[in-house]
């Protein structure tokens, strides 16, 4: 067997891979000893650098710090857990139908520049840090000066306080309508760009054959895409313990009376270090050692659900 001399090119492959490879480890996974915080009872040694003060001057706690997540009041617990595995399932649900069907929308449009224009205004919002979008539905849903209480006024309705215990039937709605504004566009280019790399000559045999648009997307598209589609569920199965803090907390503004509508896991953690006089360092570590060791279930659950239905398609 003839062995492999190191050439120019795999020098060159080595430069341009190691930016990539320095910021996985440094971000990645030297940050995975942190989990060790999880179990430990976290003290701060004066003078100390984090990793004396880590290993020297913190004491084992066994799982004490996951208890917070299940100490507090029974209702709060039962809505966290609820509103965080409810919001994620509709989200993977809906981030897999609504995006699909507009990628293949514009790729029926007929205006290359109606399209270009229609995926650059999907788009924007994903920039939109939530703090700006937060501020956005305040001026919309303010109680005084928001322009949806202003409408109802003039149309001689009372107006409604929308951050109250009295509009909470309606958040649900407007979280998740800002959640597909704000990330409907990525996914669709996703989507779009496997759409444009399927071959025109299926295609252009199938109007041959008299298919129609319809027929052409029930053939042949969504069955080019189901591999994109496969893959996106697996890996949002892999964060159903997560949540958008900032679509939960910010376009919330955290109000107390909708407590039951947006509070999620995330939001909870959040809440607990400004509820806390101890530190609270090994709770949030505990939190997100949860969330990853569950978020792994899952995917692997998923993972082993494609692979019963349709083995070609699993990630592994």
């Amino acid at each position: 067997m003839k062995k492999h001399k190191w050439s120019k090119d795999d020098q060159q492959l080595i430069l341009l891979s190691l930016p990539t490879v320095i910021w996985f480890v440094l971000f990645c996974y030297l940050p995975m000893f942190g989990l060790i915080i999880a179990f430990k009872h976290y003290q701060v040694a004066p003078g100390k650098g984090f990793l004396y003060s880590l290993f020297f001057n913190s004491q084992w706690n066994g799982f004490e710090n996951f208890r917070f997540l299940f100490a507090n009041n029974r209702d709060i617990t039962i809505a966290m857990f609820r509103n965080t595995i409810g919001y994620n399932l509709l989200f993977i649900l809906l981030d897999i139908l609504v995006p699909v069907s507009l990628a293949v929308m514009m790729r029926n449009l007929r205006s290359r520049m109606l399209a270009k224009v229609a995926q650059t205004a999907m788009f924007l919002p994903h920039f939109l840090s939530w703090i700006v979008v937060g501020y956005f539905v305040f001026a919309f849903l303010s109680t005084d000066h928001g322009l949806i209480n202003r409408f109802l006024t003039a149309l001689g309705a009372a107006p409604v306080s929308w951050y109250q215990s009295e509009a909470a039937g309606y958040w649900p709605w407007f979280l998740i309508g800002l959640h597909l504004w704000k990330t409907i566009g990525y996914s669709m280019v996703i989507y779009l760009s496997s759409i444009n790399g399927i071959d025109t000559e299926m295609y252009e045999a199938a109007m041959i054959d008299g298919a129609g648009k319809w027929q052409q997307t029930r053939h042949i598209t969504l069955p080019m895409l189901k591999p994109v589609i496969v893959m996106m569920f697996i890996l949002a199965a892999g964060k159903i313990f997560n949540s958008d803090f900032g679509l939960f907390y910010r376009t919330t503004r955290n109000s107390s009376s909708l407590t039951s509508v947006y509070m999620t896991l995330d939001v909870y953690v959040y809440n607990s270090i400004f509820n806390n006089s101890r530190p609270v360092f090994g709770y949030i570590s505990a939190a997100g050692a949860l969330q990853s060791v569950l978020g792994l279930v899952m995917m692997l659950l998923a993972n082993g659900v494609v692979r019963k239905l349709d083995r070609d398609n699993a990630l592994f």
